[in-house]
């Protein structure tokens, strides 16, 4: 059938080429945002990909797979828009006036949550024999924010070979190189990674993470600083991506807190949702002079067993693409 495809693409159909790269999509898209952090990115470079696959089906002798294929030109989409260091302008790095000295400064400025609809869409498809990464760790923020820091080639080479499964020969055909290069790439990003590794998600799930997530929003809703650290582990971390400022460990997130609250804007509603198989929500603050809600941010957090272990606040950007209304009646 894809042979059919595509030489019906070949001569010009459209429908064709739509049906032969569709049921690609979704995953394409899910490695391009481990490749750049940033959910608008990946979407830019999806498009480029397909574009240029529509353009190069002359140059697809059929030697892999279609599938390897598109990655191969996705890949290298995403690498070249990293080596052109063009990532989108980031916000002011001024330190918010109520805010404590941060922990740290991080790195990866980019970062935006992926929703989980977008990962509903993915094909029922099992990582390759050389996969290491289960799906959940390999698409969670503290996953992504950890291979951001890895240099494009590594990055490129470790997605290939320890999420997607790819063996060493395949990915050096991607990359459009050697298999002694990649396996020297591969090491040195496990090294990394390996020495930086954020623990695995492990959510305790059912009623008892509902439970713990309800008592979240009443701690983070009430400002209630105690009961919000009684439900963090004691080295959790606090992010806000496009801001740089860091938070770690217990008496850092309580400083935070404790100088954020006095100068809150009245949170009036916290709406669900999923993003990067980890619950999150919409934050919704009361305007002191209409009385409306509108979304000043969104609101991940991470699990692990019982716990708490990283709080992440975002801008707005993504709203859209987690159905997330900018005002609430």
């Amino acid at each position: 059938m894809s042979a059919e495809l595509l030489a019906r693409a070949r001569t010009g159909d459209r429908d064709a080429f739509a049906a032969l790269v569709e049921p690609h999509r979704s995953e394409l898209q899910v490695h391009c945002y481990r490749m750049l952090g940033s959910l608008q990115d990946a979407e830019d470079a999806l498009q480029e990909t397909l574009l240029a696959a529509w353009l190069g089906l002359d140059g697809f002798e059929g030697r892999s797979s279609v599938r390897t294929w598109l990655y191969r030109i996705a890949t290298n989409r995403c690498l070249n828009l990293l080596r052109s260091s063009a990532r989108r302008p980031m916000a002011s790095a001024a330190l918010p006036a109520p805010a404590p000295d941060p922990s740290g400064l991080g790195e990866v400025l980019w970062l935006q949550p992926y929703p989980d609809e977008l990962l509903d869409g993915l094909p029922d498809r099992a990582p390759g024999p050389e996969a290491r990464y289960e799906t959940r760790e390999a698409i969670s923020l503290a996953f992504v924010t950890a291979v951001q820091l890895l240099p494009p080639n590594q990055r490129a080479v470790l997605l290939l070979r320890d999420v997607l499964g790819y063996r060493a020969s395949e990915a050096a055909t991607i990359l459009g190189s050697t298999e002694d290069a990649v396996t020297s790439a591969l090491k040195r990003a496990r090294a990394t990674m390996d020495a930086a590794r954020p623990p695995r998600p492990a959510a305790v799930g059912g009623a008892a993470e509902q439970a713990l997530l309800d008592r979240f929003v009443a701690a983070f809703t009430g400002a209630d600083v105690d009961a919000l650290l009684a439900l963090m582990t004691d080295d959790a971390w606090v992010r806000m991506p496009p801001l740089p400022f860091e938070y770690r460990g217990t008496e850092a997130v309580r400083r935070f807190f404790s100088a954020l609250d006095a100068h809150r804007r009245q949170i009036g509603r916290m709406v669900p949702v999923r993003a990067n198989r980890q619950p999150g929500w919409g934050e919704y603050v009361r305007d002191p002079v209409t009385g409306g809600l509108h979304l000043a941010g969104i609101v991940t957090v991470a699990l692990t067993g019982d716990r708490i272990c990283e709080i992440t606040h975002f801008e707005t950007t993504v709203a859209p693409y987690l159905g997330l209304p900018r005002t609430l009646d």
